[in-house]
């Protein structure tokens, strides 16, 4: 069959990217989302307006390719996500089982399953100065409701499925993942973009909001690194879920500290800590990411922000103007 993949949730920030990544490479890409791109087009060959509650449009999504990368979700920020547990509960688990099903009777090679850091115990993740999260914490269970919950259950899905139906599949937990062309306002944007989006929308000497106390921890991921990550896993011979991400933890006063050093500007925080904030610290191990491919993401905070701010002041400032 060659070369041929298909990309679900094509559509969004990561999925554009990777079908980027993957022409790069030389392959035969189909796009599949609810939505077009928002901010360019899609380099695929083919980009499919499909609806993957349906399973129809699962199967019709997964023909004629040997690489599945599914990564079409009902997600967003942490207000989002908070405030949306059934209808992104409901509507997960069927975008993931129908494209595991269709997977398996169109005889796809190969099945890489996009999960998250959300999956991870609570209890772990109660103080700012988080020890690094290993694969294992994700057990026993006691995942982020709703989102974090569907993710858990599918990544075991995964598992049956390469026992029962032979699907050679593959899981990474993405850690907070940023770059250019990801939603930056609207409610679904993630930390990194939102914070940029009030830096340069704000006038040197005044002042941003920030959900939480600013001491809450996290790491962030670079898109360039999430693709090349993805791929390397898919190549690999490692079928149990990893962590993606990097060990780069930072607090969120100091997020706001690199992004308005990079904007030249200064700014006072004002903390609401009525807002949602999620867990109070979240970092991942890479140790079993090293040992599994030899590699891991390399590019700093400071050099993947610089960039991603750049594209949101433009996008802001041309708003503006308007």
């Amino acid at each position: 069959m060659g070369m041929r993949a298909v990309v679900t949730g094509a559509g969004g920030f990561i999925g554009h990217h990777l079908v980027s990544y993957l022409k790069g490479l030389g392959y035969w890409v189909r796009g599949v989302d609810v939505k077009s791109p928002e901010y360019e087009a899609s380099e695929a060959d083919e980009f499919l307006l499909l609806d993957l509650c349906d399973a129809a449009n699962a199967l019709s999504a997964s023909e004629d390719v040997s690489e599945v990368y599914h990564l079409a979700a009902d997600m967003g920020g942490i207000g989002y996500i908070t405030a949306s547990h059934a209808a992104i509960t409901r509507n997960n688990t069927l975008i993931d089982l129908n494209m595991l099903d269709a997977a398996v009777e169109r005889g796809v090679d190969r099945f890489f399953y996009s999960s998250s850091a959300c999956v991870y115990a609570s209890h772990h993740q109660e103080k700012a100065d988080v020890t690094a999260l290993k694969e294992t914490d994700a057990w026993p269970a006691d995942p982020e409701p709703g989102y974090g919950l569907e993710k858990l259950y599918t990544e075991e899905l995964c598992k049956y499925y390469r026992s029962d139906h032979g699907l050679e599949t593959r899981v990474a937990r993405f850690h907070n993942v940023y770059g250019p062309l990801g939603a930056y306002d609207g409610g679904k944007e993630k930390a990194p973009a939102a914070i940029c989006r009030k830096v340069a929308a704000a006038p040197d000497g005044g002042a941003i909001e920030i959900w939480g106390d600013g001491k809450q921890t996290r790491s962030f991921m670079y898109i360039d690194d999430c693709t090349e990550g993805v791929y390397r896993l898919m190549r690999s011979s490692h079928c149990e879920p990893i962590n993606l991400g990097t060990e780069e933890l930072v607090t969120v006063d100091e997020l706001v500290d690199i992004v308005s050093g990079i904007a030249g500007r200064s700014l006072t925080k004002v903390h609401d800590t009525t807002k949602p904030q999620g867990v109070r610290g979240r970092n991942s191990d890479n140790t079993i990411l090293r040992q599994v491919l030899g590699w891991e993401p390399s590019t700093t905070l400071q050099d993947g922000l610089a960039i991603t701010y750049n594209w949101i002041a433009e996008r802001v400032g041309a708003k503006v103007s308007v």
